[in-house]
């Protein structure tokens, strides 16, 4: 069963919960929305993805319209949660840094973790080429190495320009994560340690040390309102309020125990004295 497949049965089942609390029979919801008579069932077990006309109508009758816009959110979020990353590659990677470009210039607070590479908006011009290269390989995908790296380049003007403000934990297992060779990572670490007191940027390392909290993979939160998961295979969007308020737990967990300034600094410069480097 696909992540699709799981929202729609759990949207369906949402909505069963809202129909029973309000005691409609199936029947009569069809009948009162002018719907056919298989509508109901089909909706209730996922077999079939509402509109947002159908849940305006479901909660009209059933006199929920305070829970119209969760619902609205999930149906978004299942619609939009599952992109393909080779349906993203297929364009060539330096479409999705542009696309990347668009998103954090409209967004006011960016906060991101990431547990085994540095964050896009954090990487030298090197490190980003040995990353985006390794991506096309294990892709396959065209390799438009030369423009997705300049793309990655001039994200990084949004950390200079405007009003915006970043929150970036990272997992101290990336401070040695090999990237490249030696000077790459060398020069990436001592980037990142400039980064510690950029305006407007607060960097965090969370210590190998730190509690388990949850299993938890690369995230970026867009304001408060969309959050942008990595898997493997896909990058998902999340937009469903219940779902955000569980990555804006992780977030502020992993935050509470991250390390800032001089004892970022710390483990920075001992990731600096590894004998490889």
């Amino acid at each position: 069963m696909t992540r699709v497949d799981e929202g729609r049965q759990a949207l369906g089942v949402r909505l069963r919960e809202l129909r029973v609390s309000a005691r409609i029979s199936g029947r009569d919801l069809a009948a009162r929305a002018g719907w056919g008579p298989t509508k109901i069932s089909k909706l209730e077990h996922g077999r079939q993805l509402p509109s947002e006309e159908d849940l305006a109508v479901w909660c009209r009758i059933t006199r929920n319209e305070l829970a119209l816009p969760d619902l609205i959110a999930t149906v978004r979020n299942v619609n939009a949660a599952h992109l393909e990353w080779r349906r993203i590659a297929a364009t060539g990677h330096a479409r999705r840094q542009r696309q990347s470009i668009e998103r954090e210039a409209a967004t006011g607070l960016v906060r991101g973790y990431d547990c085994l590479l540095l964050p896009g908006l954090l990487q030298t011009r090197d490190y980003a080429e040995a990353v985006l290269r390794r991506c096309i390989r294990f892709l396959g995908s065209p390799d438009d190495l030369e423009h997705a790296v300049a793309a990655r380049m001039e994200r990084q003007r949004v950390l200079r320009e405007g009003k915006h403000r970043f929150h970036f934990l990272i997992g101290e297992a990336a401070l040695y994560t090999s990237v490249g060779d030696g000077a790459v990572r060398r020069a990436q670490l001592e980037h990142l340690q400039t980064m510690l007191s950029a305006e407007r940027v607060v960097v965090g390392v969370v210590p190998s040390t730190a509690e388990f909290i949850y299993e938890t993979t690369n995230f970026t939160f867009f304001d408060t309102h969309l959050v942008q998961v990595e898997t493997i295979s896909a990058e998902l969007t999340i937009r469903q309020p219940r779902e955000l308020v569980l990555y804006e737990r992780v977030f502020r967990a992993l935050a509470e125990q991250a390390a800032y300034g001089d004892a970022a600094q710390t483990l920075i410069k001992k990731a600096l004295s590894e004998d490889d480097l």
